[in-house]
């Protein structure tokens, strides 16, 4: 393993992250488990960053992926291509956009950067609304609109960005308002926001934001924004990559919890729809996605192998409805976690909602960050066999647990007792 990671070091940028002192290979996967090349099988409560949404090889996607990588692998977008616009016709359906329009990538950098170019283009504008403490991708543009430092590595950027209030509910100015008066309040602030610029493009913002720690506003926040942008002509961008698919437990989408409103003009997805394919993709209602006046094509997005996986684990979850089991499962697993961390004073908030939570850290009797009792919680959680992500804002210290789908009651149960070691170990 040292072997490996000495070559890893050698030809490996410094900024590509790894998580634990002694880094990690994992050599596969079976169901919620996973194996490291030294034999040792570990609860896999991260999917790979959200990643692997089901399960890990799962018999109907990799059968899928099989039989199509059997008969073609690749055509592009310069072909008809059945498995595309079978996926296609399903997430459109399942969007609750009218009208809709999907165009397919292979990550969510890409589809973020494919709304933000759909976005400026339909409004001829450049400036763009995001939400403090969010992630959008890697890219030259989603960097720009990332308002969390530790992901943003610069500050040039194609694009004008302005950071409204409100995807923190328990930090910053309104953090002390009850839930009614911190809509006003952000409401109030992106009206004024509003009063100080030119023609915006679009809001963009993640309904639970993934890498900022799961965080999020109360529900119906973007409901109330979308009625402020709809007045200005501004369109409203929905960051479904982490929220997708039923993770949530309650809504298959995340915006759903602010639908009130109606839909988002553009949506983009990616990580749970593959799992572990490289898929990601963008809806819009037609008039906004035909907006382009020029060419363009992927090479890569809709590939006939990815769709066939797609098709195959959607069908599943589908059939399945692991959205009501991580209601089910999730619910229990967060009462359990919250439980673990009832009297361990590094803990100041356990959220998140289905089967996504986070247990942010901090010095204990304050609001100051622990990065290093995440990253010690982290290591502690491994050495007891369980595998969890980290995140957060303003510094790294939000523990991250989003096990696949299909998790099962006694899995939740083993995981929780896991994690409380960890914790404990503090």
């Amino acid at each position: 393993m040292n072997d490996l990671y000495d070559r890893h070091k050698a030809v490996i940028p410094d900024w590509v992250a790894l998580y634990y002192r002694d880094p990690l290979e994992i050599t596969h996967g079976e169901g919620r488990h996973v194996w490291d090349a030294e034999g040792r099988r570990y609860l896999d409560f991260f999917g790979g960053i959200l990643t692997t949404m089901t399960a890990h090889a799962l018999p109907e996607v990799t059968k899928a992926v099989a039989e199509q990588a059997g008969r073609i692998i690749h055509s592009s977008t310069l072909y008809l291509n059945r498995p595309m616009v079978e996926l296609a016709e399903r997430i459109a359906g399942l969007s609750g956009i009218p009208d809709a329009r999907v165009f397919f990538t292979t990550s969510g950098t890409e589809a973020n950067d494919t709304a933000l170019l759909l976005a400026t283009a339909y409004r001829g504008s450049n400036q763009i609304l995001a939400m403090r403490n969010s992630y959008h991708g890697r890219s030259f543009s989603t960097v720009g609109i990332t308002g969390n430092r530790a992901w943003s590595p610069t500050g040039l950027s194609p694009l004008q960005t302005l950071y409204v209030h409100g995807g923190v509910r328990t930090r910053g100015p309104y953090a002390e308002y009850n839930d009614e008066r911190f809509v006003e309040a952000c409401v109030a602030d992106l009206e004024d926001l509003l009063g100080h610029t030119r023609n915006a493009a679009a809001l963009i913002a993640e309904p639970i934001q993934g890498v900022g720690g799961f965080t999020s506003p109360p529900d119906g926040l973007y409901a109330a924004f979308r009625r402020v942008l709809d007045r200005h002509g501004i369109l409203w961008i929905a960051d479904e990559v982490q929220t997708g698919w039923g993770r949530t437990g309650e809504h298959f989408w995340g915006w759903q919890a602010h639908g009130q409103a109606g839909p988002p003009d553009i949506l983009t997805f990616a990580k749970g729809i593959g799992n572990g394919m490289s898929i990601g993709g963008v809806v819009a209602r037609a008039e906004v996605m035909n907006c382009l006046d020029a060419n363009s094509i992927s090479t890569f997005g809709g590939s006939p192998v990815t769709m066939a996986a797609g098709l195959a684990n959607l069908s599943y979850l589908l059939e399945h409805d692991l959205q009501g089991n991580a209601r089910r499962v999730g619910g229990l697993l967060i009462e359990r976690v919250r439980a673990a961390c009832a009297g361990i004073p590094a803990v100041r908030e356990v959220r998140g909602r289905g089967l996504m939570i986070g247990i942010e850290l901090t010095e204990p009797g304050t609001d100051r960050a622990d990065p290093d009792a995440a990253a010690a919680v982290l290591e502690a959680a491994r050495e007891n066999g369980l595998l969890i992500g980290k995140g957060g804002g303003h510094d790294t210290s939000t523990l991250r647990i989003a096990p696949p789908l299909s998790l099962t009651v006694s899995e939740a149960e083993e995981g929780a007792a896991l994690l409380e070691a960890a914790l404990r170990s503090l």
